[in-house]
């Protein structure tokens, strides 16, 4: 409370938060924001002094024996519990080993909840969320409030409706006067409960972990609709605008209102907070190179941590899992919390989950984190990235978890485990799995795909490439990039009158009409994730998996493309 507290008055105390959402404002020139945290959910902690540091692992080492053995005695998890395997490709090869086009479906059933396997229901939720959405967007909605006007007119009035009643001078739809918002309240009429006054969403304190009831109010005071429209296709990227809406949906357990407050945080965050796609993706490691070669003290330490932990390999991305989903290497025993600060670890972080996006291919929506505890000591751990790692999980990347393997932890680490669970939601502690050895692992990862420092057969180690000269030389192109920022602009509008149309045909219960609507829309999102494709070397630095060739040019990835250069000198070999 108090976080958020202090999160309120400094927005009000500057102008500079409430700005244009654009890509690139100033141009093509490498930028860097000023990470000062302002809006950190966790205090910075204060170094232990050695005597309390003593009795912390003294604590530790006893009570974590105990638990270890507890913990090492318990039986195997049931098959039940592992991932499905994608259905095989005709010839019988894993889809997942070859070139991936990420604008297909892969083979595979989608989960329930799912685009592609959502009941009726599940799809009355996710219109409610659109008109929501629209509304904070400030898409005129005169269809929908023509179609629903019979419904309105015997809703019972609201608490702004009510006259006998003082208007509340809260806050209202983007700061306005208490007047609007009665107005507002009147203009989101109600189509048998779809729509509501977003005057009068709220999370209860209880089901609001990090706050995000007040940086929902926040993010409608300090942002205007055009900012959160752009951040919100920013955040869409090759995704599905749908697949996006329902997983907040799906975190939030289909409560539509808790769902919206939870997404317009989420864009809050990404805006505001952390720059997420115009500067951590837009920048990357060519701003962190430019950094470490500078004169400036500060800049250069932003730089060099964020290249350390690049060069180091402490976390990377490699491979898929046995479901597909790409997988998250972090080798714990390389972290030590002296060796960069809180700032550039939540910056790689970020970096990191945004990158990993890029590969998911539908229906697969979902990442695998291997923690490799190898050798892991009480000078590994911190808890402060421990924690900002668990918020962007539980608050802004919701569903986009598949699995945590947390492999070979000695046994000192179970108490440490006591205290991060208490800290997890339920659904997010039922995806870890401790795994001891390599048979556990093969019940996530096929053996071919676990490599050598895992115990497994795959033949490969992390290495990292330094940036080329001239891999961002399209960045500097800026009339192509806004040629192409303007045709995603207006694929978007047509997108979301599309929406319109398909609610109000819904409404209106217009069969034909409605999925007509559907049928244009979903064509239109084809070409929007296509087309993110085109604009992407225009905003986005080239990153290691680029360079690698594991993200290659329109939407094509191959997460084992060292597997085909050996396979093609093989194929030579054979033929000379």
């Amino acid at each position: 409370m108090r976080a958020c507290s202090i999160l309120r008055r400094r927005i009000h105390s500057s102008a500079q938060f409430v700005q244009r959402a654009q890509i690139f404002p100033d141009g093509p020139r490498l930028r860097s924001h000023p990470l000062a945290r302002q809006y950190s959910t966790y205090p910075r902690p204060e170094p232990p002094t050695e005597t309390s540091s003593f009795w912390i692992t003294f604590t530790l080492l006893a009570v974590g024996g105990g638990a270890w053995i507890h913990h090492y005695l318990q039986p195997s998890e049931k098959p039940s519990d592992l991932p499905s395997r994608p259905r095989l490709s005709p010839h019988g090869q894993d889809p997942f080993l070859g070139i991936i086009d990420t604008l297909q479906t892969m083979p595979g059933e989608p989960a329930p909840g799912f685009i592609g396997n959502i009941t009726s229901e599940q799809e009355a939720k996710l219109q409610e969320l659109w008109i929501l959405t629209l509304k904070v967007f400030g898409v005129p909605l005169d269809a929908l409030e023509a179609s629903s006007g019979a419904t309105s007119e015997a809703a019972p009035p609201g608490p702004s409706q009510d006259k006998k009643k003082p208007a509340k001078r809260g806050w209202g739809l983007f700061g306005r006067s208490t007047e609007d918002d009665d107005n507002d309240s009147k203009s989101v009429s109600s189509a048998s409960g779809i729509t509501t006054s977003l005057s009068n969403l709220d999370v209860a304190d209880g089901d609001d972990k990090y706050g995000q009831s007040k940086e929902f109010q926040q993010a409608l005071e300090s942002m205007k609709p055009e900012d959160i429209r752009t951040a919100f296709w920013n955040l869409v990227k090759h995704d599905n605008p749908d697949a996006l809406l329902l997983r907040f949906l799906r975190a939030r357990k289909w409560d539509v209102k808790k769902a919206l407050v939870m997404m317009i945080s989420t864009m809050r965050w990404r805006l505001q907070e952390m720059h997420v796609d115009d500067d951590i993706m837009a920048n990357g490691e060519a701003l962190a190179l430019k950094q470490s070669q500078g004169s400036d003290p500060k800049e250069k330490k932003k730089g060099d941590d964020f290249l350390f932990q690049m060069r180091k390999g402490k976390s990377f991305l490699h491979g898929v899992d046995r479901a597909g989903r790409p997988i998250c290497v972090v080798r714990v025993r390389l972290h030590k919390a002296n060796e960069q600060d809180a700032e550039g670890l939540e910056r790689f972080t970020v970096y990191t989950i945004e990158t990993a996006r890029l590969l998911l291919a539908p229906p697969v929506e979902t990442a695998t984190i291997v923690f490799d505890m190898t050798d892991f000591s009480i000078a590994n751990m911190d808890y402060t990235p421990v924690k900002f790692m668990i918020k962007c999980f539980e608050a802004n990347y919701p569903e986009s978890l598949g699995a945590v393997l947390i492999h070979k932890a000695p046994w000192l680490f179970s108490s440490i485990w006591g205290i991060i669970k208490g800290w997890l939601d339920p659904v997010v502690a039922a995806k870890i799995h401790f795994t001891k050895n390599r048979h556990d692992l093969e019940k996530f990862i096929a053996p071919g795909q676990i490599m050598k420092e895992l115990e497994g057969d795959e033949d490969w180690e992390y290495k990292y490439v330094e940036l080329k000269e001239g891999e961002n030389i399209k960045m500097e192109d800026t009339e192509t990039r806004d040629r192409l920022i303007a045709e995603r602009q207006e694929l978007a509008k047509e997108i979301q009158d599309l929406t319109v149309e398909w609610l109000r045909a819904s409404i209106k219960k217009e069969t034909d009409a409605s999925s007509a609507a559907k049928e244009k829309r979903s064509a239109l999102i084809d070409q929007l994730r296509k087309q993110y494709w085109e604009l992407d070397p225009y905003i986005r630095t080239r990153s290691l998996y680029d360079r690698l060739n594991i993200i290659q040019d329109h939407g094509k990835i191959q997460f084992y493309p060292d597997a085909e250069k050996g396979e093609n000198k093989s194929a030579s070999g054979d033929a000379e």
